[in-house]
């Protein structure tokens, strides 16, 4: 085309991405695992010409982006008789020439054509080179990134837009159907260049759900079964665009910034993505970072040949035959060591990152491999017998929220969850593979092989959290945490939660976690000794779980410690009892704390002597005193029951446990009769405490063991 077309969105467009959006569900499959695909040829530079300068994007830069695409070739030496380009020659090459220049040098995109055989399906793909990538905690030297965009060559229409997103472990942002009259447009993502499509009319930014007047820029499906992602498209979009928060580190070499090294002379700490974006470390920080400017937009590229753009830059469009000789991308390894909770002392894990060379990537020659969303696979195939059907693959699929306290309950005393402030960076350990969050915390880690996993998420000003998760054949969603969700706490707020199944009477495979308001907040399989971080505001049942079923509980309110360790775990009659001893006390001891505050409080206001009043008192206080006998009794019993186990005594503990039975129905009653003495978060607390218990108590007198 000679010239940019900003035409409306057509009816046409507009159809398909309300079928994708609307009605479309990934069901956990993805299209990286699929059926054969046909051969591919590549396409007679003419042909492939003229496909490259027709659907040439334009690419939106963020305000604080560092790396350009360029061309490596400048950089380029021989190693062994080999062509490579150095991380340090490109890096300190590419500033010099920048600075210079004043202007990102060598603006460059290279493209790749290819047609499936006996096939009208071709792919004309554009692959952008950056001499470096610092993202979040995710750095390393050199970068490619891609477009692909299939196209019908009987009906010269575009079928499909594939932007790549990071790795293959993080669903693309793609589009099917896309108007043929209008120029793609890439949203590029600060420090990693991940590619994000814009298709409407507001092209410097993304949208990813319709609105009235808007078309969404993906037409990604969403997850079926999984409720806090039922109206979501799967796709990594652009974070920093959708109000996501995401600080960056500082990547190091040799333990000092990279900034320092000897082999970077024109590198400085200007020649990195800004300060008002970096952090010094995640854990160094209190809490999450609220004060990170907002994405804005910045240099804009487009192609030299496109006639009245209002770019900034015009980049060359350059056949990727061109660079094929070079054999690899070089540099020394760059990391983050994330922080893993462990029993006493946290550990760390590191993460590799390689640079991918394009043309040795089966992406190359079978563009379709980059399909991640498995309906626009499906679409294909149906169009085109070269493309095979998706099929099943495992996905490990969860939501970060952040835990705080609870305005409902007494302080420190109950918490809740909300949307995560920042977004996290997620390993699978088994394959040491950053994968970050994107719309506020969503995870999404496709291709996982099956087996167990360790699932750990580090985030800024966050303490970190790590789950063991297992990935089965036939199940092809894994939901990590409870119920899709994991809630992080604040470090300021952090307190460690430790467990050694060592320690305990029995063989212990699940540890879980509950507040009095938030519920189950961790769920998760227990084999060795593990550790948690909880919110110093709540007040949790730690309940285990051993290899016959058999279930035990202990009551944690960590208040002002710094970590709290469970001694001696032990699951059966005894256990909880003992659980069910100490939760009324902590119930009758809150409820004698919130009187007696109540008390001074009304001892300091002149009644007048008020007789009616002085009866009203008198009734409340009784009805008060009920509840606290109503407590004590169930106090009483269940530490009879406790003794009773301990001694072997399976009759007299069972007859212990249905008198606790009876005197917590009682509780219900006197608590009924004084809740209107009570503050109002005192009662809730105590309302749940009861439910707590009433389950507890049901699961002691079930147990076989004492």
């Amino acid at each position: 085309m000679d010239s940019f077309d900003y035409s409306p969105i057509d009816r046409r467009t507009y159809l398909a991405s309300l079928a994708s959006t609307g009605a479309a569900a990934l069901a956990g499959c993805s299209a990286f695992e699929a059926e054969d695909d046909s051969q591919t040829n590549t396409l007679e530079d003419e042909s492939a010409r003229a496909l490259a300068e027709r659907f040439a994007p334009s690419l939106y830069f963020d305000t604080y982006e560092k790396w350009f695409p360029t061309d490596p070739r400048p950089y380029e030496s021989e190693s062994d008789g080999k062509a490579v380009v150095n991380g340090f020659d490109a890096f300190d090459g590419y500033h010099e020439r920048y600075d210079e220049a004043e202007a990102p040098p060598n603006p460059t995109l290279f493209y790749h054509a290819v047609e499936y055989t006996d096939s009208p399906l071709a792919v004309i793909q554009f692959w952008q080179y950056s001499a470096f990538d610092q993202f979040s905690t995710n750095f390393h030297w050199h970068d490619w990134e891609v477009l692909h965009v299939f196209v019908d060559t009987e009906t010269d229409e575009p079928q499909l837009y594939v932007a790549s997103s990071h790795s293959r472990k993080v669903p693309n942002n793609e589009f099917l159907d896309p108007d043929p009259e209008r120029i793609p447009a890439i949203l590029v993502e600060l420090g990693s260049h991940s590619n994000t499509i814009s298709i409407n009319e507001e092209r410097e930014r993304f949208q990813r759900l319709p609105s009235d007047s808007m078309l969404a820029d993906i037409t990604n499906g969403t997850f079926e079964g999984l409720d806090t992602l039922t109206e979501l498209p799967i796709a990594y979009g652009l974070p920093r665009d959708e109000g996501g928060r995401l600080p960056f580190v500082v990547p190091e070499l040799d333990g000092a910034p990279i900034y320092e090294h000897e082999n970077l002379p024109s590198i400085d700490r200007t020649s990195l993505i800004d300060e008002s974006l970096v952090v010094r470390s995640f854990e160094a920080l209190s809490s999450p970072p609220s004060d990170l400017p907002e994405r804005e937009v910045g240099m804009v590229f487009d192609h030299a040949d496109r006639e009245d753009t209002e770019s900034d830059v015009e980049y060359d469009l350059v056949p990727a035959s061109e660079v094929e000789h070079i054999e690899s991308f070089t540099g020394p390894q760059l990391s983050f060591e994330f922080a893993v909770p462990e029993f006493v002392e946290d550990a760390v894990s590191g993460h590799i990152t390689t640079v991918e060379v394009p043309w040795q990537s089966p992406r190359y020659e079978n563009p379709a491999a980059d399909i991640s969303d498995p309906d626009h696979r499906a679409a294909l195939a149906d169009r085109y017998d070269a493309i095979g059907a998706p099929s099943t693959a495992n996905t490990v699929v969860t939501s970060i929220t952040e835990a705080i306290t609870n305005d409902d309950a007494p302080e420190a005393e109950g918490l809740t969850t909300d949307s995560s402030p920042i977004e996290s960076v997620v390993l699978l350990e088994s394959d040491p593979e950053i994968v970050p969050t994107f719309s506020g915390g969503v995870t999404v880690v496709q291709d996982v092989q099956d087996g167990d996993h360790q699932l750990t998420i580090n985030g800024a000003g966050v303490a970190p959290h790590s789950q063991q998760i297992s990935t089965q054949e036939d199940r092809d969603v894994t939901v990590a945490g409870v119920e899709g969700e994991i809630p992080l706490v604040a470090n300021e707020a952090a307190v460690k939660l430790e467990i050694d199944p060592a320690d305990a009477d029995s063989e212990l495979t699940g540890l879980a976690v509950e507040d009095d308001f938030a519920g189950r907040i961790y769920d998760a399989p227990l084999s060795d000794p593990d550790a948690v971080y909880v919110h110093r505001g709540g007040a949790y049942t730690t309940e285990i779980k051993d290899r016959n079923e058999e279930i035990g509980a202990i009551r944690v309110n960590p208040a002002d410690e710094s970590s709290v360790r469970l001694e001696n775990p032990q699951t059966g009659k005894a256990s909880l009892a003992t659980f069910l001893a100490t939760i009324a006390e902590e119930t009758e001891a809150s409820v004698a704390s919130a009187v007696e505050e109540a008390s001074d409080d009304d001892a300091q206001e002149d009644r007048g002597g008020d007789t009616d009043d002085e009866d009203d008192d008198n009734g409340r206080e009784n009805s008060v005193q009920g509840l606290q006998q109503a407590l004590a009794a169930v106090v009483e019993s269940a530490k009879r029951a406790s003794e009773r186990a301990e001694a072997g005594d399976r009759g007299n503990a069972d007859a212990a446990l249905d008198a606790v039975s009876s005197r917590l129905d009682r509780v219900v009653e006197r608590l009924r009769e004084a809740r209107e003495s009570l503050p109002d978060e005192t009662a809730r607390a105590a309302d749940r405490r009861l439910d707590q218990s009433k389950r507890r108590a049901e699961q002691a007198q079930a147990a076989d063991k004492l």
